[in-house]
């Protein structure tokens, strides 16, 4: 098991256990993340998923591709390391990582 900590606009820190494969938004859901409402089940079409990933792994990541930027420019206050959750597949390496639910996904 993967281990994620979602930190909420309110300041409560949510650990999340996902597996290999599985996407950012799935642990979220499966954790009861509050702010990732995921509406649109992620298919990348609403941006009720958006998360801020600290620098360092945002770096780490393969890059978002041209859909997810388009609808990232459409959630409030889009930050250089946002990503839609939906769209970022947890890997191996990415075990204690820790990820941002913008407080305007409340």
């Amino acid at each position: 098991m993967i281990t994620v900590t979602f930190l909420e606009a309110s300041g409560n820190r949510i650990e999340a256990h996902a597996n290999a494969g599985d996407t950012l938004m799935q642990a979220a859901v499966g954790a009861g993340v509050e702010g990732i409402a995921a509406e649109c089940g992620g298919a990348g079409a609403c941006g009720t998923c958006h998360c801020v990933l600290p620098q360092d792994w945002f770096d780490r990541m393969p890059a978002p591709n041209s859909d997810e930027t388009d609808m990232l420019d459409f959630v409030i206050d889009p930050q250089p390391t946002s990503r839609l959750s939906c769209q970022v597949s947890i890997g191996e390496n990415m075990d204690g990582m820790e990820v941002q639910v913008p407080d305007t996904q409340i």
